[in-house]
């Protein structure tokens, strides 16, 4: 049996349902529903010459073409299609709900398969998450300078039951010069903003949501415009953290890392640190006096944090003097400070 469905029915289906993204590989690694499996109906090369035939010739031919290219295949669409889904239940969807899906449908309707074809494929999609950014959120956010244990409060936060969204993980990368830990690959623009439409669609939006306060951009990777301004407005709790204490953080995260890749880093930045602190910065690296070069970077970075913290409107700053207070008890009193806190929608 084949439903067709628009993708805001699918996800609210009582029983979760694999997607089949039948695009081709190229398209599904530039941006994907999170959670689907590709499962292709022709290559890039094949998809440009059916679609050159749709064009120049006209849509019979096009379909004609199309079963030429892909008539050994189908046994093996199958094939695939019960190794992720056993039980014989999916979604399909392309580009735009056009003939790779209603192909791919109908081959897995007549092998039995269960099959729900959404409705206008990815490009539907594409406009449900965009449509997501739109939505009003009652944002907090968590600040203090780098190396200020943000990122540790927020899954403490998480793991009491609080919503939050980890941009930095989403993102995978940490949000500085060095935030790629020289392991992580960040994802497309589309799919960062894909992955997190899929976290925004399960927020409360009468409750709040911890952020932290973050640059708008992250590595290469952008916050979308609707939702970075309501960031932009949203009240912050700035972490006041000793510097002694934030370096050795930063020591323990980063001082094991290659030297290489500290170094390459550290000249990128060159410009921002000036020719002076670079090079000493540089030094200290090649020596393993990390605290040092910890400490030399972070006048940068904590210039460009106050900078930031400068453009907030007063009555939306609540500073808190962490001093030696775990993690547990540090909760507590960022609780303790949001339920003061009178929100306003944007």
């Amino acid at each position: 049996m084949i439903r067709n469905i628009t993708f805001d029915e699918f996800i609210k289906l009582d029983i979760p349902v694999p997607i089949a993204d039948v695009r081709t590989p190229a398209e599904f690694a530039h941006g994907h529903i999170p959670g689907a499996f590709n499962l292709p109906l022709f290559s890039k090369e094949e998809r440009v010459v059916v679609g050159t035939t749709y064009k120049q010739v006209g849509r019979e031919a096009a379909i004609m073409l199309g079963f030429d290219l892909t008539g050994p295949k189908w046994s093996g669409y199958i094939k695939k299609a019960l190794e992720v889904v056993p039980e014989k239940r999916v979604g399909v969807h392309c580009w735009r709900g056009g003939m790779r899906s209603g192909a791919m449908a109908w081959a897995l309707d007549l092998y039995g398969f269960e099959v729900y074809l959404i409705e206008g494929g990815y490009k539907s999609y594409r406009r449900w998450a965009l449509n997501l950014f739109e939505k009003q959120y009652q944002a907090l956010l968590l600040g203090g300078m780098t190396g200020s244990g943000k990122t540790r409060i927020l899954n403490e936060l998480a793991g009491r039951g609080e919503q939050m969204i980890d941009l930095e993980d989403l993102a995978r990368h940490q949000g500085s010069a060095f935030g790629s830990m020289n392991k992580m690959v960040q994802p497309t623009q589309e799919q960062f903003e894909n992955e997190l439409a899929f976290r925004l669609k399960d927020i409360d939006a009468q409750q709040t949501v911890w952020l932290e306060d973050e640059s708008r951009n992250i590595g290469k990777l952008t916050i979308p415009a609707p939702l970075w301004q309501q960031m932009s407005s949203a009240p912050v709790i700035d972490l006041e953290v000793d510097l002694k204490t934030r370096i050795a953080s930063l020591v323990d995260e980063y001082g094991q890392l290659d030297k290489d890749f500290l170094i390459n880093c550290t000249e990128r930045i060159h410009k921002r640190l000036g020719p002076v602190q670079t090079k000493d910065a540089i030094a200290a690296i090649r020596e393993n006096r990390m605290d040092e070069f910890i400490r030399l970077v972070l006048v940068y970075y904590d210039k460009t944090y106050w900078n930031s913290l400068a453009r907030k409107a007063k009555d939306q700053l609540f500073h808190l003097d962490v001093r030696d207070a775990d993690a547990a008890h540090l909760t507590e009193l960022i609780l303790a400070i949001s339920k003061t806190i009178p929100f306003s929608k944007i």
